[in-house]
């Protein structure tokens, strides 16, 4: 469905061929070429990411990908996505995604991508639209607006300056802004919040690291107290048994042990918390490329060199244990196990994201540890 705009000269075109996939993951990379803060992700994961092949949330979800294109120039791009497992909270309102959007500085393109995209969400019977989620709202979310001064950590996005007024400028609105909180790993902590993290374990309660022997299932198990723990948040998709599959090969490579925790209570698990370590620290300087030498540069990089950067992207306690008393306890507990471990590694910053704008119980946690918010994006809706 190529949407014309012979006034503007630029066409938006579907993607349709492993070429035109190329040059839609290559686009970002060389608009921003000048931006000291960017970071080309590995061009092998983002295949693997766009893939109906590799990734599984093709199994529930439509997507078309669009190529802005002027004077035979690529100049833009954009997705356009249902994702059939998205709660329709409101009568009468079908939501559908928009994401990955990336633009040269210039209205027009901005507004022939959204335009495709909402076009083609309205084709099929959608009647808002809200974005940009890359492609889940599981994986990458919302558009940079605050903190474009340093680079992104793993598995979170970087846009540049304009890209939010830009959008605006099309009819969007916000919807949601969501956190990046940041802080010095060996940061002093309160009084108050340093006797509960290091307060011993009450009983019945086990603290424990990742079994790398049962690695499968204890991936089953973090998803499963995930799903429980955010089943009532804003937005939130549960994560479907392939995409935990997915998840578990994607992060074996790079996740340690020692910076995963879980959390029993009498015997049943209750709680989990990640400390993932940045790699993009590890890749920034390849271009996205592992040929060559760059799988050596990244396995070097992460496992003896190591990085000094992580990110806390994933933290669950059961709804059945959160509000008891062993329960509360344990995000400090658990926050406190990585963070022993993460300095005793060499850590020496994390961060904590994303956390929605409401999470009350969330921004309260992550400040009484002392971080800060240092990274602010942005979710828009607009009605088609």
């Amino acid at each position: 469905m190529p949407f014309d705009s012979a006034a503007e000269a630029i066409s938006v075109l579907p993607v349709r061929t492993p070429e035109e996939l190329k040059r839609f993951i290559a686009l970002p990379a060389r608009l921003n070429t000048k931006d000291r803060s960017w970071i080309t992700p590995l061009f092998l994961e983002r295949t693997e990411a766009l893939s109906p092949k590799t990734n599984p949330f093709f199994q529930h979800a439509e997507v078309q990908l669009f190529l802005a294109v002027r004077g035979g120039r690529d100049v833009g791009r954009i997705s356009a996505q249902i994702d059939q497992l998205t709660p329709q909270k409101v009568p009468g309102r079908l939501d559908g995604h928009f994401g990955l959007i990336a633009a040269e500085d210039d209205a027009e393109v901005f507004a022939a991508l959204l335009r495709a995209a909402e076009a083609w969400l309205r084709e099929r019977g959608r009647t808002h639209v809200m974005g940009p989620f890359n492609l889940s709202i599981n994986e990458e979310v919302g558009l940079l607006v605050d903190g474009f001064d340093t680079p992104p950590m793993v598995m979170m996005g970087h846009d540049p300056a304009y890209a939010g007024g830009r959008v605006e400028q099309q009819g969007y609105a916000k919807a949601k802004d969501i956190y990046a909180y940041y802080a010095p790993m060996q940061a002093d902590l309160p009084p108050a919040v340093r006797r509960r993290a290091e307060r011993p374990p009450a009983d019945g309660v086990v603290l424990r690291q990742l079994d790398m022997s049962r690695y499968d299932e204890e991936v089953v198990t973090l998803t499963e107290i995930l799903n429980d723990a955010w089943k009532d948040n804003w937005g939130f998709t549960p994560t479907t048994e392939a995409e935990t599959a997915q998840l578990a090969k994607a992060l074996k490579a790079v996740i340690d042990k020692r910076l995963t925790w879980f959390a029993e209570i009498d015997g049943e698990a209750a709680g989990f918390l990640v400390f993932l370590p940045n790699v993009n620290e590890a890749i920034r300087d390849l271009g996205g490329k592992l040929l060559p030498f760059g799988w050596a540069k990244l396995l070097w990089r992460l496992k003896v060199k190591r990085v000094k950067s992580a990110r806390i992207p994933l933290m669950g306690v059961k709804r059945k244990f959160a509000e008891s008393i062993r329960g509360r306890m344990l995000p400090f507990q658990m926050m406190h196990a990585g963070r022993t471990s993460a300095i005793a590694l060499g850590y020496e910053r994390f961060e904590i994201s994303w956390v929605l704008e409401e999470n009350m119980p969330m921004r309260r946690i992550a400040e009484s540890i002392g971080s800060t918010i240092y990274k602010t994006y942005r979710i828009y809706e607009k009605a088609l």
